[in-house]
């Protein structure tokens, strides 16, 4: 096991795209990243207003060591920020501080802001520099590496993006730290996901050190990043643009996303909502694709372990179908399920879109 002092590269190998998640102390990682970059001087700087308000000033100290003249972008906190008017803002403060084709956007935050911020640098002069900086669990393990850029529109999540690589990935694990318990939990619905995935031993694995992960051990934390980064990297290198086996890693987010959107983007994290979503997609395999019902429970156990939802709450009614229609996955009326036959055991199976979902709840 790598310690925490260690860099340690996981290469994401896309050709003239290629570039690495460098996991390690940013106060490391960050200048050698720089150096080879080559980028003109002026930086976009995009965070939002929680982590602005505890690491943009040593970021921006660490960049103007560097020789870059930094701008701050400060956008609001949550999905919110995903929307088209402050996708606009931020092209106002890119026409301000005059960038060029080879200027530079940092993405300092979660998944929201490496979404907003990403769709921005891949959009803004038909495409800037950018290179991601995620401070939660769930973008260091997930959002952040492979390309997916986007911003929200009211009928669904991520309808309006685009794929758009970093230059580089840069995971520090110390940025936990200041995590919230509820933010920090929902990172680890990502990783059961990419356990899932992969096989039924890194599936024993996170039941045998659910303990430690909740503790937050830092060379624990950075293990697990690697490994999800290496099987995302992995998986993005054969698929890079969703065509086949990439589509895998919607795992949990077809209801997952229903249920983001049902409750307004705000009721209940994209983490939490991914939990439930990959209970949802376990029950609808055991119909359809001979799943285990023993691994539904057992998913079900880690996830309230883990102090993740396993479903809805009971007592409400939940109008999911509609937003189920807007699901991105839809062709010719049929919804394309991500489903397991078991841990490691894939399939992809297109179900009628009316086809009730009441029995998932």
């Amino acid at each position: 096991m790598a310690g925490v002092n260690q860099v340690v590269r996981v290469p994401v190998a896309l050709g003239e795209r290629s570039y690495q998640v460098v996991a390690g102390p940013l106060s490391d990682t960050l200048p050698e990243t720089l150096a080879a970059l080559r980028a003109t001087p002026k930086v976009l700087l995009v965070s939002d207003e929680r982590v602005a308000g505890l690491y943009a000033d040593k970021v921006k100290k660490l960049l103007e060591q560097c020789g870059f003249s930094v701008h701050l972008a400060v956008v609001p906190v949550g999905e919110e920020a995903k929307s088209l008017a402050v996708a606009g803002r931020l092209y106002d403060q890119a026409v301000r501080c005059e960038l060029d084709r080879k200027s530079l956007v940092v993405a300092l935050g979660g998944g929201v802001v490496g979404d907003v911020a990403g769709f921005v640098a891949a959009t803004y002069l038909r495409g800037l520099l950018f290179i991601q900086i995620p401070t939660t669990l769930l973008a260091q393990v997930d959002a952040s590496v492979g390309g997916k850029v986007a911003i929200n529109h009211p009928a669904g999540k991520n309808l309006i993006g685009a794929f758009y690589q970093p230059k580089a990935v840069l995971a520090d694990v110390a940025f936990f730290d200041t995590l919230s318990e509820r933010d920090y939990r929902s990172g680890l619905a990502e990783v059961v996901k990419h356990a899932l995935l992969d096989s039924e031993a890194r599936l024993q694995w996170l039941e045998a050190n659910h303990e430690r992960l909740l503790a937050r051990d830092h060379a624990l934390l950075q293990e697990v990043v690697a490994w999800c980064c290496a099987h995302k990297a992995g998986v993005v290198s054969r698929d890079e643009t969703e065509q086949g086996e990439r589509k895998h890693l919607n795992l949990g987010h077809t209801f997952g996303h229903a249920v983001e959107a049902w409750g307004g983007f705000n009721r209940w994290t994209h983490g939490e909502s991914v939990a439930i979503g990959l209970v949802a997609a376990l029950k609808l395999s055991v119909k359809h694709v001979q799943c285990p019902a023993a691994l539904v429970a057992r998913v079900a156990k880690l996830l309230e372990q883990l102090g993740l939802p396993a479903g809805l709450p009971a007592g409400e009614t939940y109008d999911l179908q509609s937003y189920l229609h807007q699901d991105k996955k839809m062709l010719q009326d049929k919804i394309h399920w991500i489903l397991l036959a078991g841990p490691g055991d894939v399939r992809i199976c297109a179900l009628d879109k009316n086809e009730s979902v009441a029995e998932l709840i």
